[in-house]
């Protein structure tokens, strides 16, 4: 029988290799299709880790095997290997990427992991403080037809553009034949919060084409030849929006829980994965 927000066996089939790990003496290894249901619960559900329900097990042993995972680059792994499908099958639009932020809420629980984080977590845990209080932006990169592609986390205070060429630069398409991976789209799009001449003249080295309205008033017109803008093409940057409203409806992803920024990054990466087997199993032909 099927339960709400677990993985079918199709889905399963896709990555249970990635989830294989060797039998140690001991204690019998509890099923990984079973806990990583469990993280899927969690994920959407918004619930503490104590209210797992009792049949995937003790909650203990699902929290444990989501800092495995997490630290050992499991998910990472397996969005990859559902990038690689996703190209095979021609659902990724290599053509247009857009890009955009978003700010999430974290509640008190949040705060305090500075002091804890291991040697890769930043000190500041990509928690700031801004309007709102304590929040975590996350800044993502999507393809027109709404598969997430990269993201990176800061604190609630620091602003989109900072972080548009880093977002971009960790960007690895693989294919499964081989060759090198998909790096750059033909044109990005983006809100006038990314109208800046540095990401401009990056596009340029790059081969893409901004799409990106400009500010008026913000600098002096330069000569040469004037930046051309299509609004018909800009209205496609919608996708991302509703990919953000898809997103946050992982109730683990409207609000922050998590202390760590690795933590938050884990379980936004298990967002991601639940978005591209939906989009694989949705429009697969």
């Amino acid at each position: 029988m099927s339960r709400r927000y677990e993985l079918p066996e199709e889905a399963w089939e896709l990555i249970a290799d990635l989830f294989s790990r060797p039998q140690r003496t001991g204690r019998p290894r509890r099923d990984d299709r079973l806990m990583l249901n469990g993280l899927f619960w969690v994920l959407c559900s918004g619930a503490a880790w104590r209210d797992l329900p009792e049949r995937f097990g003790p909650w203990s042993t699902v929290y444990q095997r989501f800092r495995d995972w997490r630290d050992d680059g499991t998910f990472t792994k397996v969005l990859e290997r559902l990038h690689i499908r996703l190209r095979e099958d021609g659902l990724i639009d290599l053509e247009t990427w857009m890009i955009d932020s978003t700010s999430i809420r974290a509640t008190r629980a949040a705060a305090g992991g500075g002091k804890k984080g291991g040697p890769q977590e930043p000190l500041s845990q990509a928690l700031g403080r801004s309007r709102g209080g304590l929040t975590t932006k996350i800044h993502l990169l999507c393809d027109a037809k709404g598969v997430p592609l990269s993201f990176l986390l800061s604190p609630g205070q620091h602003s989109d553009i900072g972080y548009a060429q880093p977002l971009l630069d960790q960007v690895r398409l693989p294919s499964a034949r081989p060759g090198r991976p998909r790096t750059r789209g033909r044109q990005l799009l983006a809100d006038k919060g990314y109208d800046a001449d540095g990401l401009r003249h990056y596009c340029d080295r790059r081969g893409i084409r901004p799409v990106i309205p400009q500010r008026q008033g913000v600098r002096k017109p330069k000569p040469g030849r004037p930046r051309t803008f299509s609004a018909t093409r800009y209205r496609q940057r919608n996708v991302i929006e509703r990919l953000f409203g898809w997103l946050k409806s992982c109730r683990r992803i409207a609000t922050r829980y998590d202390k760590l920024a690795s933590s938050f990054s884990a379980m936004f990466t298990l967002a991601c994965i639940r978005r591209c087997f939906r989009h694989y199993f949705s429009y697969r032909t």
